[in-house]
Formats: C-alpha cells, sequence, structure tokens
C-alpha cells in the first residue's frame, strides 16, 4: 500500500511540474513498475568538499530533506571529487564515489535506481556521472538520472526566481560560477542574459574557469556605472573556490580597479529554494524517463518510408 502511495503522489507532481517537460520525457512512473522482491533506492550525488561547515549546511541538509521527500525509499550519497575523497581519506573519512555507491547498492540487492545529483549545469561532471552509470545500467532492473540544477528553461527561471527574491539592488551582485572549458559554459551566459531580459541589469554572472570570463563580468560592471560590487558563489557548496578565487582572488582584483566590494558566502545548496528545485528533478525523473533519440529516429525513419 505504501508503495502504491508513493507512486500516486509522485505522479500528481509530474503533472504539475513543467521542468522538463517536452518531447525529451515521456510518463513513466518507476516505482509503480516494482514487483515482489524489487527494492527501489535513492543515490544522491555530490561533488563533494573539504569544508565541514558548508557540508553541513549544504550537502547533509538536501540529504535529509531527500529522505523526508521519498520516505519509503532508501537514500544513500556518493561523491565525485576524487581529490576531495583523497583529503578526506587522508583525516579518516570514506565517501564512496557513484561506481562504488552502484555496486554497494547491487550487493544490498537494490534493484530500481534513481539518481540525483547537485551539479549546477550538464556540464563535465554530468558526463562523467553518465557515463560512469551506463557502465552500471546491466546490474539494475532500471537507473534513471535526474538533471542538474539548470536544464530547462523553467530551471533558469526558478533559479532566478529564487535568488532574486528580493527584488533588484541597487549595487552590482556579482553570481561567480565554476565554469568550464566545454561548450557547456555557456550556459552561465544565458543565465546571464535571462537574468537582464527579466529586468535585474545589475546582476551579472562571471566563471572562474570558463565564460563569461572576469575581464567580461567587469565590462559589463563597467557599463553600467557600477562602484559597489557584491559577489556570491554560484556554486553548491562554498567550498575551496568560493574562499579561495572569490573571497580572495576577485575580490582582490576588483578592489585594485577601484570597486567597494561585500562577500556573500553561501553556496547555493544553503537556499531552501534551491533545494527544493534539485527534489523536483527527482521527482519528476521518478515519473518520467527520458526518450531514446536513436530510437526515435529509427521511429521517424520507418514512418517515412
Amino acid at each position: 500500500m505504501e508503495k502504491h502511495l508513493l507512486s500516486f503522489f509522485l505522479l500528481i507532481i509530474s503533472l504539475v511540474c513543467r521542468a522538463h517537460d517536452g518531447d525529451n520525457f515521456v510518463v513513466s512512473d518507476l516505482f509503480a513498475s516494482l514487483q515482489p522482491g524489487d527494492k527501489p533506492a535513492l543515490l544522491m550525488v555530490h561533488f563533494g568538499t573539504t569544508h565541514d561547515d558548508t557540508r553541513a549546511l549544504t550537502i547533509d541538509v538536501i540529504n535529509q530533506k531527500a529522505k523526508e521527500a521519498f520516505k519509503d525509499v532508501e537514500v544513500r550519497e556518493a561523491w565525485t571529487s576524487r581529490i576531495v575523497m583523497r583529503r578526506l581519506k587522508a583525516r579518516g573519512v570514506k565517501k564512496l564515489n557513484p561506481i562504488e555507491a552502484l555496486e554497494k547498492l547491487k550487493v544490498d540487492g537494490y534493484t530500481h535506481i534513481l539518481i540525483q545529483s547537485t551539479n549546477i549545469i550538464e556540464g563535465l561532471e554530468m558526463e562523467s556521472l553518465r557515463r560512469e552509470v551506463a557502465a552500471m545500467q546491466s546490474s539494475f532492473k532500471e537507473i534513471r538520472i535526474g538533471n542538474p540544477l539548470l536544464y530547462a528553461v523553467e530551471d533558469y527561471e526558478a533559479v532566478i526566481a529564487a535568488i532574486t527574491k528580493n527584488g533588484a539592488k541597487e549595487d552590482a551582485t556579482v553570481l561567480v560560477g565554476h565554469g568550464t572549458y566545454t561548450p557547456a559554459t555557456a550556459q552561465y551566459a544565458m543565465l546571464d542574459y535571462m537574468l537582464k531580459e527579466k529586468g535585474f541589469k545589475h546582476y551579472s554572472v562571471g566563471t572562474i574557469e570558463g565564460y563569461p570570463s572576469f575581464d567580461a563580468m567587469e565590462a559589463q560592471l563597467k557599463a553600467n556605472g557600477m562602484k559597489k560590487v557584491l559577489l556570491m558563489p554560484f556554486m553548491f557548496v562554498a567550498g575551496d573556490h568560493a574562499k579561495n578565487d572569490i573571497a580572495g582572488d576577485w575580490k582582490e582584483e576588483l578592489e585594485k580597479r577601484g570597486y567597494e566590494v561585500s562577500l556573500f558566502m553561501e553556496g547555493l545548496g544553503q537556499h531552501p529554494d534551491i533545494q527544493d528545485i534539485f527534489i523536483r528533478h527527482a521527482r519528476f525523473m521518478a515519473t518520467h524517463k527520458m526518450t531514446d533519440i536513436l530510437a526515435k529516429k529509427k521511429a521517424y525513419a520507418i514512418e517515412k518510408e
């Protein structure tokens, strides 16, 4: 009875969730397909951090939120940064990577796995996760992966609404993301564009390792005549990059160029509305399945013939 109630609840959520609706997904309830003996699990996947303070406020909180959202499902976690895990291991703290966590789930008899990461964009970390999961696909009856924070247009709108909840500010607010050297860095530029399109012209987006670059961001500050700047991490945790690059390098460089700089040192994972977006993504993927593009192309070819 509990499984049926959970499936019904998730189906209702899917009907009102617009975040990923469209041709890329079809309705398919992962947990409703369970047979006697099947065991479902939710695997929360995080990049990770060596900073216990921000971990407690972000990773630990969303893990607990996932347990509350999926009460009848086993909830576990995995971390993806091998560097972070190596450093923690030296401190006597063991974290499993996605492959290890899935292998443990397999040994423990779990058959249906829903994975939700706390990645920000569909970048290298998501690509790596999807490839690792693909290698374990045959070990389970079914595995699904929820999408990162920014995926559909509606995700950007929800994130912007969360970040600008108190309205536009007179001074400049700069969201600083990690960035990537792949084309996926365009997602940050899309966020920047949508912020301004929605009237938040004093908000800018910059990245540490991609585009928009520091100089591209600073050019916007100049064009708007801004002299006071608030730097905010656009990262799930406010860890090394936030404390060293943002509070260190970016703040110092802006001050050298004549700006008055303040800091808002909270990771996105501390924001309840952002946490809720990730949980909605997990709920959506529990009741929807991503379509296979090769199968679609094959169907198109047959129909045309």
